[in-house]
């Protein structure tokens, strides 16, 4: 499982080296081919291909819709197939890091199954505009939160 924030730098070349702590999880767990992509071209989202091909086959057996097809068309637009080099380095897609504005200090978050890379002073300005709230945790439905 993927948690906490390791910030690190998307350098010139648009490379984002996995921090080691994900990157430990990523030897043992996956492998080093990833899905990368962004479903609102805000923030990068790196699966790990055998969590994206979940979703692929959830999405297989899921009806055709509007909503299938935005999702495909989205994730698509933004995604590429991306192999980390022997430094433990992620090429981030050009498109995307041109509309997320991925480059320098960005955080790098765990979410459970996948990756979230998001500009860091960005991702602290959205967390200061729009707090987690006690309705929202409410919201979850859990236990114990």
């Amino acid at each position: 499982m993927f948690r906490g924030n390791h910030p690190t730098r998307v350098d010139e070349k648009g490379r984002l080296k996995v921090p080691a702590e994900f990157k430990r999880r990523v030897d043992e767990l996956y492998g080093p081919q990833f899905f990368i992509t962004s479903k609102d071209g805000k923030r990068a989202e790196l699966y790990p291909m055998k969590e994206w091909e979940r979703i692929e086959d959830a999405l297989a057996k899921a009806p055709s819709s509007g909503a299938k097809k935005k999702f495909l068309d989205v994730t698509n637009y933004y995604g590429q197939v991306v192999e980390m080099d022997a430094q433990g380095r992620l090429l981030i897609p050009q498109l995307l890091r041109e509309d997320a504005t991925l480059a320098g200090d960005v955080a790098v978050l765990g979410m459970q199954t996948y990756l979230v890379v998001a500009n860091d002073a960005k991702h602290r300005a959205q967390l200061a505009e729009n707090p987690l709230t006690d309705a929202d945790i409410d919201a979850l439905g859990v236990v114990g939160i």
